[in-house]
């Protein structure tokens, strides 16, 4: 269901009793830079906030603001200079590299502005991969009904190359949500498609992130995507605006 926007305000916590579902304190990237004076380029520096379970949260700022750069951060697929990253209570970061891939296999599905659909496998397939990775004996039945659901029943052996850029951001969505994960990361889910596509994209995300009760993080320059989000983060030159 679509929420009214809101600044975010960094004193808000959820209720004492519940742990949140992303808690970041204190986090930094930076990068080697010749250019730089301090021979170091500051991506983000000294971020910190938390997310209740279940919210919807965007993150926004300008081109190279480092909102994409936080969104690998929160999902484990980097590694910060410093500060910390909790899921659901774990840091992230004093898991090893199989680890934080377990847990990504455990807690996390993924969309992304490039669909990232394999494109040797068919839709069924792309849908049925989490699942089988996981050794689910259901897997087909559950991403046949996936597939239903985001409207492409009749398009499950169709190949990436055969669907439009809205299907395959269905397929993805599918691929995201078949698993049942308790957290979502959204990367411009709608950047590649044109606005009426992206349109019906985006309100069938937030239309499955409501059935199943998720944690939904997205990173977007829309205001009109980010407006249906509970919370807004804004970042402004690696640091929360």
């Amino acid at each position: 269901m679509p929420c009214m926007s809101a600044a975010i305000s960094i004193s808000a916590v959820p209720a004492a009793s519940a742990v949140p579902a992303i808690e970041v304190l204190q986090l930094s990237k930076r990068v080697a830079d010749a250019s730089a004076e301090s021979g170091q380029l500051a991506i983000l520096s000294g971020i910190d906030f938390t997310v209740a379970a279940g919210t919807t949260v965007a993150i926004v700022g300008a081109s190279g603001s480092g909102k994409s750069t936080l969104l690998g951060l929160l999902a484990g697929l980097d590694t910060p200079s410093e500060g910390s990253v909790k899921l659901d209570g774990e840091d992230i970061y004093r898991l090893d590299e199989d680890g934080r891939a377990a847990l990504r296999k455990r807690k996390l599905g993924f969309v992304f502005q490039s669909f990232q659909l394999l494109g040797h496998l068919n839709a069924l397939e792309n849908v049925m991969l989490p699942l089988e990775l996981r050794g689910d004996a259901q897997a087909r039945t559950k991403a046949e009904q996936m597939l239903a659901r985001v409207g492409l029943g009749s398009r499950l052996k169709h190949y990436p190359k055969y669907l439009s850029g809205g299907e395959q951001q269905r397929v993805a969505l599918a691929r995201a949500f078949v698993t049942e994960p308790p957290l979502l990361f959204a990367d411009e889910p709608t950047g590649s498609l044109d606005a009426a596509t992206g349109e019906s994209v985006i309100r069938l995300m937030f239309e499955l992130n409501q059935e199943r009760g998720s944690t939904l993080v997205l990173v977007t320059h829309d205001s009109s995507i980010a407006a249906r989000c509970a919370r807004t983060i804004t970042i402004a030159a690696g640091r929360l605006a």
